[in-house]
């Protein structure tokens, strides 16, 4: 097909509009996603760890895994699906891959650890990391200079 009138059509369009934070390989994230049941409608959460990152556009996707009770389950998601209501970003891990399949390999603790090395766990941003720069005020996202700079040390 042609990308060029893909292209100009998905710039039109509006999904763009949806505010999240940049997410990476190797984050560990909370996922609310919107379950509706017939007129009912309630928010579910998923976390865990993103592996994987794929597509571009409209199509992009990202695949969260994470051990419940004692067994793998990975789930799907689009950046731009009406059913993901929100994205929070829980623990930031330095990695140099771009697919984590070999985690799926992995048993125990182990199995969500992925390196050995300096991690940014955080809840609440708080005000002096807004004021340094670190993390965007608009949503808690951690800054590439600041991971890069924890790592070089």
């Amino acid at each position: 097909m042609n990308t060029a009138l893909i292209k100009k059509f998905t710039d039109k369009q509006e999904v763009y509009k949806k505010i999240f934070p940049e997410i990476k390989v190797g984050y560990t994230i909370s996922v609310d996603t919107i379950i509706r049941d017939g007129n009912k409608s309630r928010i579910q959460k998923f976390n865990g760890l993103v592996i994987a990152i794929k597509g571009s556009g409209v199509n992009k996707t990202f695949t969260v895994r994470k051990i419940s009770n004692g067994c793998g389950v990975e789930k799907i998601f689009s950046f731009y699906s009406p059913t993901v209501s929100s994205i929070k970003i829980l623990k930031v891990e330095p990695v140099r891959r771009s697919k984590l399949y070999f985690i799926r390999g992995r048993q125990g603790k182990n199995s969500m650890n992925v390196k050995k090395g300096k991690t940014v766990a955080y809840s609440e941003p708080s005000k002096d990391l807004i004021e340094a720069g670190v993390i965007d005020s608009h949503s808690t996202n951690v800054s590439n200079d600041t991971v890069n700079s924890e790592n070089n040390q």
